[in-house]
């Protein structure tokens, strides 16, 4: 385990345990071992990025714990909670979490508003309430005055931040973000990484973040894990303890870039 030097946070309950969890894909061509068995513990209000070469099943296991794939072996809990009963899956622990993925995959045809407080009229929440909410959420996320544009008329990076308004909406204990800001530019992916940090602490939530960018993974962690080439499992785990709120000048710190070398040869290594 590597680590920078600081005191160590008291120990929180866990949100997420992922015990001896693997996954297997039957193709025409046999048989994929996406990720071997392992194990994962997220501890409540915890940042943890999952790091990794292409195809080392980062959105495999990150798609597990929101109950869109069934691990073939192993169990999955949420808040205390079996995710998957049988074949069912738990409705309380489905409630718990929050999903943003790469694309925002906003509905074209609604308002930024009505986006966003989309998950609130599936849950029968009234009119008023939801649009309530929707606005609020989209002052938090720093999109206000935006509400009434269409999906298009607005930038990759606040479409982003729209789908998070979304994902925040039903107020999820756990935020999973699959390479959120991937397609974005590279001041915007910094802003965008601020931002996070910013909600994360505002929201108090727990949050799995999967990204191939090394860099932002040593920004944004409380823990990495790096996981292996397929099948998947974790090669490494790295504390990343600096002060927060974080700014983009704690990258030129030698500590952040010994860091990011640690971990950039243990990629290499992979190959």
């Amino acid at each position: 385990m590597v680590g920078v030097s600081g005191a160590a946070a008291p120990a929180r309950p866990v949100e997420i345990d992922f015990a001896g969890v693997e996954k297997r894909f039957p193709t025409p061509e046999g048989v994929v071992h996406a990720v071997a068995k392992t194990d994962i513990q997220v501890r409540q209000q915890e940042f943890v990025v999952l790091l990794g070469p292409s195809g080392c099943g980062k959105t495999t296991i990150l798609r597990m714990i929101a109950g869109l794939l069934q691990p073939s072996s192993g169990t999955i809990a949420v808040a205390g909670r079996d995710l998957w009963q049988g074949s069912r899956r738990d409705s309380q622990a489905l409630a718990e979490l929050g999903i943003v993925f790469q694309d925002a995959n906003l509905f074209p045809w609604y308002s930024i508003e009505r986006n966003v407080a989309m998950p609130l009229e599936l849950r029968g929440v009234s009119h008023r309430e939801r649009m309530e909410r929707a606005r609020a959420l989209c002052d938090l996320v720093g999109i206000k005055g935006f509400e009434k544009r269409w999906p298009r008329e607005l930038s990759g990076g606040m479409r982003q931040r729209a789908a998070i308004a979304r994902a925040l909406s039903y107020d999820p204990e756990i935020l999973l973000m699959d390479e959120p800001f991937g397609a974005l530019d590279a001041m915007t992916r910094d802003t965008m990484n601020l931002e996070i940090q910013r909600l994360w602490m505002i929201q108090k939530s727990t949050i799995v973040f999967v990204t191939h960018s090394i860099a932002e993974a040593v920004f944004l962690a409380d823990r990495i894990i790096l996981l292996s080439p397929r099948p998947g499992r974790i090669r490494s785990v790295t504390e990343v303890t600096f002060p927060r709120p974080r700014d983009m000048v704690v990258q030129t710190q030698p500590e952040f870039q010994d860091i990011v070398r640690h971990l950039r040869g243990e990629l290499e290594d992979m190959e």
